[in-house]
């Protein structure tokens, strides 16, 4: 792999860049929010060949929106299953928009 590469990396959404305790350092958590809400299976972060958990920033995203649930008073098992539905809206309103268009295309 040259430098070009690893550059090209950072550019990219899902690559796993950030350690746990720099992950929570950007979100102003903890390591133990970050455990929790990959127990709850809302995030399952890539591991290390010395096995450390590295997070994506579209991981970050979905434990900051996780984390801001939490802070509304929601506990993490539901603030995880919110964060999930809301994902999985946002994709299906996508895909609908993606059919829309290409109906409205003529032929």
């Amino acid at each position: 792999m040259t430098a070009d590469d690893s550059f090209t990396r950072l550019d990219d959404d899902d690559y796993p860049a950030y350690t746990m305790g720099r992950a929570a350092e950007m979100l102003n958590t903890t390591q133990g929010f970050l455990r929790a809400i990959g127990e709850a299976r809302l995030i399952t972060p890539l591991r290390s060949p010395g096995g450390h958990r590295r997070y994506s920033r579209y991981q970050l995203r979905i434990a900051a929106r996780a984390r801001e649930v939490v802070d509304g008073g929601t506990p993490v098992d539901a603030a995880c299953r919110i964060v999930i539905l809301e994902d999985q809206l946002e994709e299906a309103q996508r895909i609908n928009a993606e059919y829309r268009q290409r109906l409205d295309q003529p032929t």
